[in-house]
C-alpha cells in the first residue's frame, strides 16, 4: 500500500446498497485526493464500490482481503 489513509469508514454488517451510499457521505467531507479506506464483509461491494468510484470520477487505490474482511481504498477527485 503505497498511500496513507486519510478516513476509515466502517460498512462491515452492511448489505449492498449501503456501503456505496455511506461511502458517497464519507467522501462529501473530504478534500480532493484524500484517501478513504472502506471495511465491508458485503462480497458484492468488491464489484459495486469500483464501478461507483469509476462513475463518480474517484479513483479506485486497491482491494484487499484480510479473512472476511474486504478493504477498499479510494481517492476523493
Amino acid at each position: 500500500m503505497g498511500y496513507s489513509v486519510d478516513r476509515q469508514l466502517d460498512a462491515r454488517g452492511l448489505s449492498c446498497p449501503m456501503p456505496s451510499v455511506k461511502t458517497a457521505l464519507e467522501l462529501e467531507q473530504m478534500d480532493s485526493g484524500q484517501v478513504l479506506e472502506i471495511l465491508t464483509d458485503d462480497p458484492v461491494s468488491k464489484k459495486d464500490l469500483p464501478v461507483w468510484a469509476e462513475e463518480t470520477g474517484n479513483k479506485l487505490l486497491g482491494i484487499e482481503e484480510e479473512e472476511s474482511t474486504i478493504k477498499i481504498y479510494l481517492e476523493k477527485a
